[in-house]
């Protein structure tokens, strides 16, 4: 009786993890594939052991709340070419394995920023061809393993470059197809694209589509002139282009520890502010400096970077306002020194004419004596 029992459970929970109707299901490699099969939502009754999961070319339109709560151990997630408009931000909750996941060609807006929260282990993460106008910087605390990101195709004019700088593992990025203004805003993420490439970095492209002057130009190759504006009315381009200036050290200090010809890399780096828009292009154009540094090099921190310029400009501000008040005080010196001039002659002056006619009252006094 009890046999009876035990096998009755084994086979009702057997059942009860089947293969969905709407799918084919590999036991062996834990592989679930749902593609093309008209589903307007997440199949049921999927193995809590399912590593694989596509979803690609169905009807889905969004998804809820621990939508896949049923495969906690699911590494790669295929949702692309769906109708998907609204993500639910608790929809990937449990998902502690996941290794890929693509949202490619559906509709997305915006992405919230509690979505990947408590995934870390993503590597390849595919949002092309959707309609997202930007992604939320705290997106990026998530993406620290990312080696992977598709961002093509979609409605971006700027990037937040603090989502990008944390990326450290990112291989391979793609950009392209984005009404991207490269305005002052844009010039981080300039900056940022220089340094992933120098690295290595896969990059297709940033076309611009504004302003007019910069309209079909990969803004690698816009020259830093046309940037020149920024310095004078922005003070993000100081603190981007101090943290440039910082990992490009660190960068340069790692090649030379590793015997790397500095001109095996092409990369143009602006090196002060007074010349940091003087020269040429992009992300190819002019070499790194000749003249090495005979010191070692060490790390910059760029809290003491930022006050050092602080300190300094406070500096330069005071010891204007010093030789501003001594400009004032030496003209007012000068004016009354001219003013006492202008006073003793007149004084010496008229005492001379007194004396003449002192002088001429006595010459009259004897001829007066004389005729009387």
């Amino acid at each position: 009786m009890k046999v009876v029992l035990v096998c009755a459970l084994l086979s009702l929970l057997s059942l009860s993890h089947a293969c969905p109707k709407e799918c084919s299901c590999n036991s062996n490699t834990k592989v679930v594939d749902c593609r093309g099969r008209g589903l307007y939502d997440i199949p049921k009754r999927l193995h809590p052991e399912t590593q694989e999961l596509y979803l690609q070319d169905n009807r889905i339109r969004g998804l809820g709340s621990m939508a896949f709560r049923e495969i906690p151990l699911v590494r790669i997630l295929d949702l692309s070419n769906n109708s998907i408009t609204t993500v639910s931000p608790t929809a990937l909750l449990g998902l502690r394995a996941l290794q890929r996941l693509s949202l490619a060609y559906n509709s997305l807006r915006e992405l919230d920023k509690r979505l990947l929260g408590p995934i870390r282990t993503l590597s390849h993460l595919d949002l092309s061809h959707n309609s997202l106008w930007g992604l939320p910087g705290a997106l990026g605390d998530s993406l620290r393993n990312l080696s992977h990101l598709g961002l093509s195709h979609n409605k971006l004019t700027r990037l937040d470059r603090s989502l990008l700088e944390v990326l450290t593992h990112l291989d391979s990025l793609t950009l392209r197809s984005n009404p991207w203004r490269c305005d002052c805003q844009l010039i981080g993420l300039k900056l940022w694209l220089e340094t992933y490439i120098y690295k290595g970095g896969v990059l297709d492209e940033v076309m611009c589509t504004q302003p007019e002057e910069m309209k079909n130009t990969d803004l690698q190759k816009v020259p830093y002139q046309l940037f020149h504006v920024c310095m004078t009315t922005s003070y993000h381009y100081l603190f981007a282009n101090i943290h440039h200036l910082e990992n490009e050290r660190l960068l340069r200090g790692h090649t030379h520890g590793n015997h790397a010809h500095p001109s095996s890399h092409a990369i143009h780096v602006p090196m002060a502010m007074g010349e940091g828009f003087g020269g040429g292009g992009g992300g190819g154009g002019g070499g790194l400096p000749e003249c090495e540094p005979k010191q070692r090099h060490r790390p910059v921190n760029l809290r003491h970077a930022i006050a050092t310029v602080i300190i300094t400009g406070v500096v330069c501000g005071i010891v204007c306002l010093m030789m501003l008040a001594a400009a004032v005080y030496g003209c007012a010196y000068a004016a009354i020194m001219a003013k006492y001039q202008r006073e003793l002659k007149k004084n010496e002056e008229l005492a001379t004419a007194q004396k003449a006619d002192h002088a001429t009252a006595d010459e009259k006094e004897p001829l007066e004596n004389a005729i009387a």
